[in-house]
């Protein structure tokens, strides 16, 4: 998917992602067609989707070393012969569910051609990760909590992902620094500081359930207070931000 300028409310922006998840999961068909021997789309693809969803599931309940192929089977209600025929082991596995995560982030962050001014591209990659994380929580939620257990090459991938979104925000940071929006003197450290917002609301959901906090109010709050901290006046700004895109 490539991100459109009418990412502005959370449900259409939703119904737009899973509307593009066979293009997603088509993506990692190709990358790992050494592997996977069913060749037909029609089949793969909804097999692919839910082989993901339960190791997701199980992984954040268990953890994804204690889940073995057998449970992973019993949850999917695919046989062990046919889950084979998909991932050849566990560590292709998660490298699969990586590469399926990755292509998701990667093309709905990419920012439409049209957006000007960094203050608004800046507001758009903000709240299109918040909506990005809220579809994908229990992918983003693996990614972070089980990466000090991934292998070198795994947890590598892991790390390359979360480093080009603060290179995004570091870029636009550099942007709106030239453009005379922002007033800080650390561009790099400050897109450090920024990602631990984002990571915030996919990591503590239960903290937020419990607030009664929205995705949008989340969105809103935290944007407001990234741009009162680079410096820009952000009484409305957060508001508005929910039409930045249109």
């Amino acid at each position: 998917m490539s991100a459109t300028a009418e990412q502005s409310d959370y449900p259409s922006f939703r119904h737009r992602i899973r509307c593009c998840r066979d293009g997603y999961l088509r993506e990692v068909l190709n990358r790992h067609q050494d592997v996977i021997r069913v060749k037909k789309e029609e089949v793969a693809l909804p097999k692919l989707e839910v082989i993901f969803e339960k190791t997701l599931e199980i992984s954040n309940q268990h953890g994804f070393q204690a889940m073995s192929v057998r449970d992973l089977g019993e949850a999917t209600g695919i046989s062990m012969g046919s889950l084979y025929s998909y991932i050849e082991s566990k560590d292709r596995l998660l490298d699969m569910i990586l590469t399926y995560g990755h292509v998701m982030v990667n093309h709905a962050l990419g920012i439409p051609d049209g957006l000007q001014g960094a203050r608004r591209r800046m507001r758009y990659v903000l709240r299109t990760h918040v909506y990005l994380s809220e579809v994908m929580q229990p992918w983003f939620y693996f990614s972070y909590m089980e990466s000090r257990h991934f292998d070198r090459d795994s947890r590598a991938q892991t790390m390359a992902g979360e480093l080009r979104t603060e290179t995004l925000i570091h870029e636009l940071l550099e942007e709106g620094v030239a453009e005379g929006v922002y007033h800080v003197s650390d561009t790099e450290f400050t897109a450090a500081l920024i990602k631990p917002l984002l990571q915030d609301w996919y990591l503590k959901r239960w903290k937020y359930r419990r607030r009664k906090v929205s995705v949008d109010d989340y969105a809103d709050g935290m944007i407001a207070f990234v741009e009162s901290a680079l410096g820009h006046e952000a009484a409305t700004a957060a508001q508005q931000s929910r039409g930045v895109m249109k």
